[in-house]
């Protein structure tokens, strides 16, 4: 069980799928030790993706230097950036939705209800379709 001095939710799918990841690069480049094991890093970095917190509080937190937190947030972004799917990955998959949520905004999909005008009202004055 990982712990931080925080009021965080973060899926345990989600932190073991970075420690995996995390592990096996480790195991890849053959580094021979770290000042955090694999676990403890991954909560490191998911901390600082979920709460937004600065390297020096990060630091501060896991007992390591401002320079120790930078690379590790690096390597273990550039990890989830090589486990990302593509973006013509990411439209196929879209293309098979009824909604998608970019942004967290909205996105509607099938334009043929839009032009029946009945909707205008949930729009922005700015964006409302025109019929």
């Amino acid at each position: 069980m990982l712990s931080y001095p925080s009021g965080m939710t973060v899926s345990g799918r989600a932190l073991t799928t970075l420690t995996d990841a995390l592990r096996a690069h480790r195991s890849q480049r053959a580094t021979r030790w770290r000042k955090l094991s694999a676990g403890r890093q991954a909560l490191l970095v998911v901390a600082y993706l979920r709460k937004g917190e600065t390297y020096a509080d990060l630091a501060c937190g896991f007992g390591i230097g401002t320079s120790t937190v930078y690379r590790y947030v690096r390597e273990a972004l550039t990890l989830l950036a090589a486990m990302a799917p593509t973006l013509e990955q990411a439209i196929e998959v879209a293309r098979r939705k009824a909604f998608v949520i970019g942004d967290g905004t909205l996105l509607r999909i099938d334009r043929v209800a839009m032009a029946s005008g009945r909707d205008r009202a949930f729009y922005p004055a700015n964006t409302r379709p025109t019929a």
